[in-house]
């Protein structure tokens, strides 16, 4: 049995931490979706973080976290690209086989989380709530 039928037989083996209002959650379940791949999902209380989060991503202590036959990988860029190699027999690449175009998807991609965190960190009734306090 090779490795590509190992992954076939045992879509158990593949759980995804999350919250779901997380864009960047979302953005590894499009990426697991696009390859077909059956997981487990468990929705994360981020105010009461679980130990399996918290011993999966004792760097960050955040979601995503993609456990794959037991061994996570996080960050949800990092997630996608595994997950675009980890399934590459399934469908077509989630990014270009081009460089060029894979770099300019990577800026793109990097282009919207910034945007993203600034909009979560910074959201616009808050900057305007402090300004109307100082004044």
């Amino acid at each position: 049995m090779d490795d590509d039928d190992h992954q076939e037989e045992a879509p158990e083996q593949v759980k995804l931490f999350g919250m779901w209002a997380s864009p960047y959650v979302l953005k590894v379940r499009w990426a697991l979706s696009i390859k077909g791949v059956e997981y487990e999902y468990v929705e994360e209380d981020l105010r009461n973080k679980s130990h399996d989060l918290l011993e999966h991503n004792h760097v960050h202590k955040k979601v995503p976290v993609l456990l794959y036959r037991g061994i996570p990988v996080a960050e949800s860029d990092v997630i996608v690209e595994f997950v675009d190699e980890a399934w590459s027999h399934r469908g077509g690449r989630i990014l270009p086989d081009d460089p060029h175009e894979r770099a300019m998807a990577r800026f793109w991609v990097r282009f919207v989380h910034d945007k993203v965190s600034a909009a979560v960190l910074f959201p616009p009734f808050q900057v305007w709530f402090c300004v109307a306090q100082a004044t």
